[in-house]
């Protein structure tokens, strides 16, 4: 007896009304594979500049080397206002004393607040030599750390003393005892008195208030 075939019948929706289409497309898009190959703003952004540039040199007797300079000009002028407005305005960092590591033939990196602070630890214990020093010290990297008298290596105590006269000359006098009173300490080695850290450190409050343009730094 011959088998007997049996038959079904399946419904394929190969005509899907338009809702189920869209809703199709959408799911078939929201696969990775398709937000992976999805341009970005920034992609869609340079096209469209590609595409108006590429049109200023469309047509018939076109000119557009002028205005694709000033296009150039417009852009760079841009991209120059964003980083200011981003990141500000660009600072010389001219601690020049700091940065190289010497002053007045030492490796000292210390601020001027730094080698004030020395400066008072020294005179409490009653150690002069290193009261001067220190103090001295302090009001030439002050000037440095106000841009107002430039102190790089191989500054003499002497050449300072004239550099900051340029900035404050009523101290012209003040500036030059300064300078004998550390080179006296530092180099011949005489003793440091009170009195003379006392003239150093109230030659140091005066010179804090002095104001000058930036444009009038000493070297």
């Amino acid at each position: 007896m011959a088998g007997r075939l049996t038959v079904f019948h399946v419904d394929i929706p190969v005509d899907p009304s338009s809702p189920e289409a869209q809703q199709w497309l959408r799911d078939e898009l929201a696969r990775p594979q398709y937000q992976a190959a999805k341009p970005t703003w920034f992609d869609l952004a340079s096209k469209a500049v590609q595409d108006w540039l590429a049109s200023l040199f469309q047509g018939p007797g076109a000119n557009a080397g002028p205005v694709l300079l000033l296009v150039v000009v417009l852009i760079v002028a841009g991209l120059i206002a964003v980083a200011f407005f981003v990141f500000g305005r660009p600072r010389v960092n001219r601690r020049s004393a700091l940065e190289r590591r010497s002053l007045f033939g030492d490796d000292d990196s210390r601020s001027a607040a730094d080698l004030r602070a020395a400066g008072e630890r020294a005179a409490r214990s009653g150690d002069w030599v290193a009261a001067v020093e220190e103090q001295f010290r302090a009001i030439a990297v002050s000037l440095d750390e106000r841009t107002l008298v430039r102190v790089t290596p191989g500054t003499t105590a002497t050449e300072f003393a004239q550099r900051a006269a340029g900035v404050a000359p009523d101290e012209r006098e003040a500036l030059r005892a300064a300078a004998r009173a550390f080179d006296d300490v530092r180099y011949l080695d005489r003793p440091g008195t009170e009195a003379a850290y006392q003239q150093l450190v109230a030659l140091d409050q005066r010179l804090q208030r002095v104001r000058i343009p930036a444009t009038a730094v000493t070297s």
